[in-house]
């Protein structure tokens, strides 16, 4: 018989609208793994046990009402939160000591969205200082790491909320990407991550937008399950610089997860404009594999060079370092910070406005470039990572390296946050070690109904939902 942790989220809303299980019998069964087991995965910076509840037992009133309505999509279903967004009434850490007791006010659009749409939220998913490093490691909570392998990094910077889905402790969650963060952890936790198109989910009402580097997205073991998340999480709102192209009526991004999505013309390219990278043996064979498997399902895939150089990963590093001087901590808590995040922003303090103005400027050049020899695919492959999961601690103490280790682990990932196209990762690789791989699929802008699509057959081919790590069967 089937643990509630083994329905996908999907099925366990379908669940709840049959009366076959309970939101309350879902919440405690989550809650109790929690408790049992994130002490040895650290998915969990702030665990909303007694709100969870609360919340479960408001939804299984409206489950069991004698003259129920259409019931929200997600009634019941547990969803946690990535402590980068602020939930009323809960911690807002940012993965940061300055802010350990911080509480938020009000709830980020897109949390407001998983409200109404029945979510149960269960808690803050672990998260690096201001989500700014590729790993999952701070001050206020143990590092998260991957359940496939207990010594190894989860990734980042949604690297909690990867561990919980992977572990058992929730069956969908909540993520963000600013370079990379929901694939990379997506990638090391043998999940499907997806980052939307720019403009497709707000950051409203009190994240600032800047160049549109960062969004909301899901995080899932299916296909399905991630894209009846972003179903629920696209909106924008007033005020908002981007806004994506809205789906045809009557359409729906589950909708397409569920479509052949026909012949596609795909690229592929496996090297990255970091001097001296080498990509891993067993990441450049999953890349091989990946291609095979396309080719097997009828797409046509050409190589192309990769359509971005060192000069652009340089103009990251600095708007980067920008991002992390834009969160405001007082002088007197800079001591506070760990060094990667007192480095970033030392360099943003050293560098001018006219250097920023410059940086994003040519991004914004380089965006144009690589668009115009990527917009006549319907998908780009790409490793999602240069390595496989790396130990925890593998990135170091000292900033400079850190942060050079960081670039090395993901050379491919931003380039799809500045273009701002859609991008996922997708688990059809584990390597000789067990330790999973992810293949990068990256659509044209707007293009998330392709990539579900296309995702979607490549889950098909090589289902990977069933393929669990040994923390679950606890």
């Amino acid at each position: 018989m089937a643990e509630i942790h083994d329905l996908t989220a999907v099925q366990q809303a379908e669940a709840v609208r049959r009366r076959e299980v309970s939101p309350v019998e879902i919440t405690e069964h989550y809650l109790d793994r929690i408790a049992r087991l994130d002490h040895q995965v650290g998915a969990f910076i702030t665990v909303a046990a007694d709100t969870a509840r609360e919340q479960a037992r408001a939804a299984e009133r409206e489950a069991l009402s004698a003259t129920p309505g259409e019931p929200p999509p997600l009634l019941g279903v547990p969803v946690p939160v990535k402590d980068l967004e602020p939930v009323a009434g809960l911690r807002h850490t940012s993965g940061s000591a300055v802010h350990a007791d911080r509480v938020a006010g009000t709830d980020c659009d897109v949390v407001a969205e998983l409200r109404a749409a029945g979510a149960v939220i269960t808690g803050k998913t672990n998260t690096p200082e201001f989500g700014l490093p590729c790993h999952t490691e701070n001050d206020i909570a143990p590092p998260a790491r991957t359940p496939w392998d207990l010594t190894r990094s989860a990734g980042g910077s949604s690297g909690g909320a990867a561990a919980a889905v992977a572990a058992g402790f929730a069956p969908v969650a909540h993520a963000g990407d600013g370079g990379g963060s929901i694939r990379i952890p997506a990638s090391a936790c043998g999940l499907f991550g997806l980052k939307p198109t720019r403009g497709r989910v707000t950051s409203g009402p009190l994240k600032p937008d800047y160049i549109g580097l960062s969004t909301s997205g899901p995080i899932a073991r299916t296909v399905a399950d991630a894209a009846l998340i972003l179903d629920i999480i696209s909106v924008n709102r007033p005020g908002d610089y981007y806004t994506a192209p809205a789906l045809p009526a009557g359409e729906t991004f589950l909708g397409y997860a569920l479509r052949d999505p026909g012949r596609l013309r795909i690229a592929r390219f496996g090297t990255a404009p970091v001097p001296g990278l080498r990509i891993d043996p067993e990441v450049a064979a999953a890349h091989e594999a990946a291609t095979k498997l396309l080719i097997d399902l009828g797409h046509d895939v050409e190589d192309i060079d990769a359509p971005y150089g060192a000069d652009t990963v340089e103009d990251f590093s600095l708007v980067w370092a920008a991002m992390a001087a834009a969160n405001p901590v007082r002088p007197e808590d800079e001591h506070r910070l760990r060094p990667l995040t007192r480095w970033l922003r030392q360099r943003a303090a050293d560098s001018s406005i006219a250097a920023y103005m410059g940086a994003t400027a040519r991004l914004q050049g380089a965006m144009r470039a690589a668009l115009q020899r990527m917009l006549p695919y319907d998908a780009v492959l790409t490793p999602t990572l240069a390595l496989p999961p790396v130990p925890v601690g593998h990135f170091g103490a000292d900033p400079e390296e850190e942060f050079r280790r960081m670039t090395a682990f993901t050379p491919f990932t931003s380039l799809f946050n500045i273009t701002g196209q859609p991008s996922v990762s997708v688990p059809l690789h584990w390597s000789a070690a067990g330790l999973p791989i992810g293949a990068m699929l990256s659509g044209r802008p707007g293009g998330e109904p392709t990539l579900l699509a296309l995702s979607a057959q490549l889950e098909a081919a090589r289902p990977w939902a069933g393929r669990q790590p040994p923390i679950w069967a606890e």
